[in-house]
């Protein structure tokens, strides 16, 4: 197996250098490579990725879809691995992914856990277990074929908000599906600087706003009105 690790990156400072050694301490020669697409921090989220010993791409197409597809294109090995700034994969990913392809996945993804002992953020990450498109979420992270990646016509630029959400949704049932029996770690950032229930009711209407055909950027606007962010 040869894994193509790709970071978007917007303003990861305080995460980036954590994910990145991280993965080289669990990594053996499958792991090609890790490759950061940065789209433009005005933090030190280059320097500390370079000098955390992945191969950055700085000031990058803005967007996580643009940023993700840039580093595909760029990327050298056979299988392509996602993974958010903020987010701490298991230790054991490349044997996951290794034995899902194994096992005939060509696609997949992790459960997750908040990197917070509150019970409610508890309840989100039991259902990250069910293999339901609103339990899904790019968090999650997302391994998949190179040879898939590219005829599938890769994550829609157009998507400024629910890339992960519109390219799960066009493989649904071309492709079986393997979510990882582990969780990987995520930030639980949103829910530190919004409440639990607004952080929800923003997730809940950008979810059924893309299932009814709002514009992605109409979804953008009320994420970032409710939260601050529009990144998701």
């Amino acid at each position: 197996m040869n894994l193509s690790i790709i970071i978007p990156t917007l303003n990861e400072a305080e995460n980036i250098g954590r994910l990145i050694r991280h993965l080289l301490e669990n990594s053996t020669k499958a792991t090609t490579e890790i490759i950061v697409v940065d789209a433009g921090s005005k933090d030190d989220t280059v320097a500390i990725a370079e000098a955390a010993g992945a191969a950055v791409y700085a000031n990058g197409p803005k967007g996580r879809a643009l940023q993700m597809n840039y580093g595909a294109q760029v990327a050298k090995g056979t299988i392509l691995f996602f993974v958010h700034g903020d987010t701490l994969p298991v230790a054991s990913f490349e044997q996951d992914i290794q034995e899902a392809l194994a096992e005939g996945f060509s696609i997949g993804c992790y459960r997750y856990k908040f990197d917070s002992p509150k019970r409610l953020l508890k309840i989100n990450a039991y259902f990250t277990r069910f293999n339901f498109l609103w339990c899904r979420g790019g968090d999650q992270t997302l391994f998949i074929r190179k040879s898939i990646f590219d005829a599938l016509g890769r994550f829609n630029p157009e998507q400024v908000i629910m890339e992960d959400f519109e390219f799960l949704k066009r493989i649904k049932d071309r492709y079986p599906f393997r979510i990882i029996p582990k969780s990987i770690v995520v930030s639980a950032r949103k829910y530190e600087t919004n409440s639990y229930w607004r952080v929800q009711l923003a997730n809940f209407l950008a979810f059924n706003m893309f299932r009814f055909g709002v514009s992605p950027q109409r979804i953008a606007s009320m994420y970032k009105w409710m939260l601050g962010d529009a990144r998701g």
